[in-house]
């Protein structure tokens, strides 16, 4: 697998379920392979197509045939059932919803949940959602097991952080599957706050909230017409269920799978085209899968520490489930800027401007000059080695680490080979090292910095 996970997918990673399957035993060749083109596309695209057995995709799509009926028969009432989006409810929607911003309307199945008119009479869904709900929560289950099976994780890491199968007596569903529809032509309450882009000739309109995250360990989707777009590692949108066969799913990881992976797996940033939709008396409809943590469940990244992987100090402290759900600020933090790097690239460049404007400027300190050094080329020499390799830089404790470079056998030991690591330099961020690591950092990715140069060894560290 890590030869693969060196390699560049042309375009969007697709698997058959089957071959993604964990079985009894050694893995086969088929099956890295199968996880390896999975884990690729997920870090490339953030999005993966799986394609499930004929019998599981005819029943998706007479749940779409359903869908389309269901909501086509609906009367849209604008003073009903608005999706007020309250974070404490996230595990109790159930039911027929209406999102105005988004233009959509959707009907939650969530099992352990009897849906109620405001008459007081039982709703009748789409057919088919418990079959589907069923089906999709199995695949997600097999593809979170390949998952961890990719992070050298142990089998069923994320058991304890799902609900259980089946669900006991009382217990209602974390998980969710909707049945969509994007603008319905009957939908009067869809007014024109879009966003408009243009793209090969073509007018493409998205709604106002034009790039979320989900909340969710992994979200399945499957649609009628093509629309939906996630950012590419590098910053492009690609329309992702543009050509899908008629058994084929999107899948995209969420912030609760960034989280309890300790950032090893990114969350999709996507968008939904509403427009282009003239001449369809149906709207868009869809089939959402959202694979949820339990919410009594902690996430806490344990599973990783456990397989020797360094996780940063944000996902060591563990957040309740219902907590994670409620808070805004969970943008995993490759999407800003990092504190260490613009801070460090602010000084040094005050510090040129000061240096080439006046030559009466009192210098930096040796020991300060050596940290936006060291900054730099982690910034401008390691990184640009672990990106063409693959390599997501997850530094350790310095404390933990002080150990693991004395053992042939630590967590960050192939990590270290990898990019070529001095040794006897902990695996920490440069910023963090001590003065004398420093220049041993230095030394292995810039020949020809030393000790005399920098007039550093006799400073205190």
């Amino acid at each position: 697998m890590e030869d693969a996970a060196g390699s560049i997918l042309a375009s969007l990673g697709r698997v058959r379920l089957v071959d993604l399957t964990a079985c009894e035993g050694l893995p086969t060749d088929n099956y890295k392979i199968c996880v390896s083109t999975l884990m690729q596309s997920l870090a490339q695209y953030s999005a993966a197509i799986i394609q499930l057995p004929p019998t599981e995709g005819a029943l998706l799509r007479s749940g779409l045939d359903s869908a389309r009926l269901f909501f086509h028969q609906r009367g849209y009432n604008s003073s009903e059932a608005v999706h007020l989006d309250d974070a404490r409810e996230w595990c109790k929607t159930s039911g027929y919803y209406v999102d105005h911003q988004m233009w959509l309307e959707m009907f939650d199945y969530r099992p352990g949940v009897t849906v109620i008119e405001p008459n007081c009479a039982m709703e009748l869904p789409p057919s088919g959602l418990p079959d589907i709900f069923a089906v999709l929560g199995k695949v997600s289950r097999d593809i979170l097991d390949a998952i961890s099976f990719s992070l050298n994780l142990r089998s069923c890491a994320f058991t304890d952080i799902l609900d259980s199968i089946p669900l006991r007596s009382q217990e209602v569903s974390s998980s969710v599957l909707s049945a969509c529809c994007h603008s319905r032509p009957s939908f009067e309450g869809a007014r024109q706050h879009s966003i408009a882009s243009q793209d090969d000739g073509q007018l493409l309109i998205f709604t106002d909230q034009d790039q979320q995250m989900d909340k969710t360990l992994l979200t399945l989707v499957r649609s009628d017409r093509s629309g939906l777009y996630v950012k590419d590692m590098h910053g492009h949108w690609i329309l992702v269920d543009g050509d899908l066969g008629p058994n084929d799913v999107v899948v995209y990881p969420g912030l609760a799978l960034y989280h309890e992976t300790a950032g090893y797996v990114n969350p999709a940033v996507y968008k939904t085209e509403v427009g282009n939709l003239q001449g369809c008396m149906f709207g868009r409809c869809s089939l959402v899968f959202k694979l949820m943590p339990r919410s009594v469940a902690r996430l806490s990244g344990s599973e990783m520490r456990a397989a020797g992987h360094g996780v940063d100090a944000q996902f060591q402290v563990p957040i309740p489930v219902n907590d994670f759900m409620q808070t805004d600020q969970l943008f995993p933090k490759d999407t800003e800027p990092s504190s260490h790097a613009e801070q460090d690239s602010a000084s040094f460049n005050c510090v040129m401007k000061k240096k080439n404007g006046s030559t009466r400027t009192k210098p930096l300190p040796p020991s300060k000059r050596l940290r936006l050094e060291a900054q730099r080329v982690l910034k401008e020499r390691v990184q640009d080695i672990a990106d063409k390799k693959g390599i997501k830089l997850r530094f350790c404790n310095i404390k933990e680490c002080e150990s693991h470079i004395r053992s042939l056998d630590s967590p960050c030991e192939n990590i270290r080979t990898e990019i070529g690591w001095p040794q006897g330099v902990p695996f920490v961020h440069p910023h963090d090292l001590p003065n004398k690591a420093k220049l041993g950092f230095l030394e292995a990715y810039e020949p020809g910095w030393t000790a005399s140069q920098q007039e550093i060894e006799s400073q205190p560290q």
